[in-house]
């Protein structure tokens, strides 16, 4: 415990017990100890060093210094040495946050475009990205997170830096799609994450995955139907701006986590009201159920309770009443 202090374990062990037994010499301290002298007195060596003990001249008899006095001394030297090392650190930042202004500068003076927009292949290389920001964000995280259950690899892997991240200070802000509150792993972590301090929030469609680190750079899938295309990094203010939009667009309209969905004027459920727009358009049950990321089984039993609602027997008829009811 005084390893911070400079003091081996060792040698904290051996002041202890002379602490406790001040009348005992090299010779009954090892044997108390179950250790050769020669470790004994080369812990004694050590706490000469710090100034916690004094070895009488010609004899095995060490005699310990006031602890109020050597320890005052000792816990100086440490804080001493934290301020050293901070204002080091700090120099660091402020040379770290110089260098990064001389490249948002050139960039903003018309630098290569690939550094606004760079390709990421692979899902390793896309992963490894992710990481990435998460671990250098310094103020806010957002993410989009597409589908309903999250793979359980992507999950352990998220939880570190999620638990960094917000021990640090970032806010971190997550939208996920409404059927993820039927897979019990994953509400188990976004209640172990909303317990950390982050916050998060559900909609009934999620458009696309997406990270955005501190309203400077975000990732967005190549295609959103094929994960394996890779994803693209996106510096430009732009586009981070419009991406943004996006999200808290979103965000708005979401229900917060732990929170029932709220209905609407006509009862409806923020998921039912989106499988109405899905139907409306022309959707069939295959494709809303991708949309909304719930089974297929789900989407045909909710169509079958809305059209009952409204008293239609075909999905056409239903379409109009619902034009007519104004629920879409």
């Amino acid at each position: 415990m005084l390893e911070a202090l400079g003091i081996q374990r060792s040698a904290e062990t051996v002041y202890r017990l002379m602490l406790e037994r001040p009348e005992d010499g090299v010779a009954e301290l090892a044997v108390r100890l179950d250790w050769p002298q020669e470790r004994v007195r080369e812990a004694l060596g050590r706490l000469a060093e710090a100034r916690l003990v004094a070895m009488e001249d010609g004899t095995d008899d060490p005699v310990p210094f006031n602890p109020e006095v050597s320890f005052s001394f000792l816990l100086a030297r440490a804080e001493a040495e934290l301020g050293r090392r901070r204002r080091e650190v700090e120099r660091a930042e402020r040379a770290v946050a110089d260098i990064l202004a001389t490249h948002a500068a050139g960039h903003r003076s018309g630098g290569p475009t690939h550094d606004v927009v760079e390709r990421v292949v692979g899902l390793e290389a896309v992963r490894g990205r992710l990481e990435a920001l998460a671990a250098g964000a310094r103020e806010e995280c957002l993410s989009l997170l597409v589908g309903g259950a999250q793979l359980p690899d992507t999950m352990d892997a998220s939880q570190p830096l999620d638990q960094l991240a917000l021990e640090r200070g970032v806010r971190i802000r997550s939208i996920y799609q409404e059927s993820f509150r039927n897979d019990q792993p994953t509400v188990d972590y976004v209640r172990w994450y909303c317990d950390l301090g982050g916050e998060a929030r559900t909609v009934p469609v999620v458009p696309l995955l997406m990270v955005i680190v501190d309203r400077e750079a975000a990732l967005v899938p190549v295609d959103p139907e094929d994960g394996r295309a890779g994803a693209l990094e996106v510096r430009s203010p732009g586009l981070v701006h419009a991406l943004v939009v996006l999200f808290d667009r979103l965000w708005e309209a979401g229900t917060p986590f732990g929170e029932a969905p709220r209905r609407d004027a006509h009862d409806l459920s923020p998921q039912e009201r989106e499988l109405v727009m899905l139907l409306g358009i022309g959707c069939t049950d295959d494709i809303a159920a991708r949309r909304l990321g719930v089974s297929l089984r789900t989407v045909r039993r909710m169509s079958s309770e809305l059209m009952s609602r409204l008293g239609a027997r075909s999905r056409f008829e239903a379409g109009v009443r619902a034009a007519k009811e104004g629920w879409l």
